[in-house]
């Protein structure tokens, strides 16, 4: 049986964050999906690299080699953020998460890196296909954590394996199996099913036929659930080749694509006023086009009036709800070398610093493991008070062994040191990578 591929991919850079490092592409042979990490001026280079480099297998390819040639386009992925680290110290640590499918007739290989999924729709059955390489999965593999007790834990975002973030062989996911018709994929990174539940993503993509709106639904379901993060999904049907032909054109979105400034869907609530308050920082995106189309040199001149005056109606009439709103807001960061908690968002508008420091606690950092110390390089964001001084009281209970008060860590022989980072997660059913890298990562979803 033939099959063909109906797809549509979608991103929106979220309620809280002021750049998308998300990347996604579809197209009729080929399904990426990318969330980069390493902060504004690295993420998306990283996610974008990745798709640029996988973009150019959507094409017909022999079934035998389809995970050869994903093997091939990832590690040359890999290497190139490496080379621009080296080159530009501002880049130091950037990496992404990348999962991709190839397609040939009614077959289909997947590779999987970070803690972006795949999630199959089979006879109205949805399983997640990948499984995370994140530190609690590693718990929860383990029998350390149940996964009730993964979805809260505070160092879900730690990541084990991403593509640029360490110079050395990548240890990817694989696995090849069947195209069959009737079936839905959906790739989604973090801000999907970080906030929308398993049953509710399951629900939409069963009641929802078309893959683009079906992948809009999803995207407006974790806005209302408050957009911490950059959100994307891929979603593709597979189809018996016959009757009508399905549009082929390729989709690419987030920051790989042209309309990567592109505002929020969010609506107006008090969080989507206070992203704009930061967006509108930069002129280029305030002023960016919304489509393809190269404006000429007039129409660039009263796009950029009215976005000018556009913004300065927004400063005026929103400035105070959503400086209002940051004020109820805390997140615990480093200062000096103590663990500190703010109160307001990381963030700068102007010279406007929209955090102030509410306490510095007696913690030090250089007591703190190695996993700790990874979860402390982005600030870890709560929305209240109480919220924040629990992410300390728990960051207490991670100190290294021999430090004043650590408890010693439970022995778990085999499976390496979570403190070293080398922790080995365990390939998904049918995959075939094994060990992750040397040291965990915090994910560019946050914490």
């Amino acid at each position: 049986m033939s099959i063909q591929m109906r797809f549509a991919a979608r991103s929106d850079v979220g309620l809280v964050r002021s750049s998308n490092q998300d990347s996604g592409y579809a197209g009729p042979h080929l399904l990426v999906l990318a969330d980069g990490m390493g902060g504004p001026a690295g993420g998306d280079i990283a996610s974008s690299v990745a798709v640029a480099h996988l973009a150019a297998l959507d094409d017909a390819h022999g079934a035998d080699d389809l995970l050869d040639l994903l093997r091939g386009a990832v590690e040359a992925a890999h290497g190139e953020p490496m080379e621009r680290s080296d080159a530009d110290a501002d880049l130091a640590g950037l990496g992404t998460t990348c999962i991709a499918i190839l397609r040939s007739g009614n077959k289909l290989a997947m590779v999987h890196i970070g803690d972006s999924r795949a999630y199959l729709l089979r006879d109205g059955v949805l399983t997640q296909v990948t499984e995370d390489h994140t530190f609690v999965q590693f718990l929860v593999s383990t029998g350390r954590l149940t996964a009730e007790e993964a979805e809260r834990h505070p160092q879900r975002n730690v990541i084990l394996r991403a593509l640029g973030d360490h110079d050395g062989e990548i240890q990817l996911d694989e696995s090849l199996r069947e195209a069959r018709a009737g079936d839905r994929w959906l790739l989604a990174s973090d801000g999907l099913f970080g906030v929308v539940s398993a049953e509710t993503i399951a629900d939409t993509l069963r009641d929802v036929a078309d893959p683009g709106q079906c992948a809009e639904a999803l995207i407006s379901l974790a806005l209302r659930a408050g957009g911490p993060d950059n959100v994307t999904c891929v979603v593709a049907d597979l189809l018996e080749l016959g009757g009508a032909a399905p549009d082929t054109t390729p989709q690419v979105v987030g920051a790989a694509a042209r309309d990567r400034l592109r505002a929020t869907r969010g609506g107006n609530g008090s969080a989507a006023r206070a992203a704009a308050l930061v967006r509108a920082a930069s002129p280029e995106e305030a002023a960016a086009p919304a489509d393809d189309e190269e404006p000429s040199a007039g129409r660039r001149w009263v796009g950029r009036l009215v976005a000018t005056v556009m913004v300065l109606v927004a400063l005026a009439a929103g400035g105070w709800a959503a400086w209002s709103w940051t004020r109820t807001q805390y997140f615990v960061a480093p200062d000096g070398g103590q663990v500190a908690v703010y109160r307001g968002i990381p963030q700068q508008l102007g010279p406007v610093d929209l955090a102030t420091l509410h306490e510095r606690t007696d913690l030090r950092i250089d007591d703190l493991t190695p996993v700790a110390q990874a979860r402390l390089t982005e600030p870890i964001t709560r929305g209240s008070l109480d919220a924040a001084l629990a992410v300390v009281e728990n960051l207490r209970g991670s100190l290294r062994p021999g430090v004043a008060g650590a408890t010693p860590e439970p022995a778990d022989p085999g499976a390496g040191s979570t403190e070293a980072g080398t922790a080995s997660t365990g390939p998904a059913p049918g995959d075939g990578a094994t060990a992750p890298p040397p040291a965990p990562t915090p994910s560019g979803g946050g914490a």
